[in-house]
């Protein structure tokens, strides 16, 4: 009796588990449709076919263009970060490991710094950026398959 108790909570651990996570990633079911649910992936884009979306869609296309400026400069900040933690690192210690692993720290958190940065300077908080990520990609999709 004690071994079904057992069982049955186990199974019951394991659902609430999965469910838990699933809703921490319940940001991935927007994707699923342009990521999972498709036989083969969409063509590659270029900087000019933004361009093209952002100048089409006046809804969608300012928050898609701000989102890709925020990346610009979270790129930027990963950069800076990285190699000024690492030649501070190498200064104090010669050590390689220790600059190495201080390159992939700084790299982070100049990441990070940059996207808080980004996020402000840009004001994403008041854009819905997901939404035109989707939506554009919806817009190559129907594009590409019109070729």
């Amino acid at each position: 009796m004690g071994e079904d108790s057992d069982a049955s909570s186990d199974g019951n651990y394991w659902k609430n588990w999965r469910e838990y996570w699933a809703t921490r990633f319940s940001i991935l079911d927007s994707y699923k449709h342009i990521i999972l649910a498709r036989e083969k992936p969409l063509p590659k884009w270029s900087d000019s076919d933004v361009e093209d979306f952002i100048n089409s869609d006046p809804t969608h296309g300012p928050p898609l263009k701000a989102a890709r400026k925020a990346a610009e400069i979270s790129a930027t900040g990963s950069a800076i970060g990285a190699v000024s933690t690492a030649g501070l690192a190498w200064k104090y210690s010669k050590s390689p490991h220790g600059a190495a692993l201080a390159f992939g720290a700084g790299a982070i958190f100049g990441w990070t710094f940059g996207q808080e940065i980004a996020g402000h300077w840009l004001q994403l908080y008041r854009m819905d950026t997901m939404a035109a990520q989707l939506q554009f990609f919806d817009w190559w999709e129907k594009k590409c398959q019109g070729k």
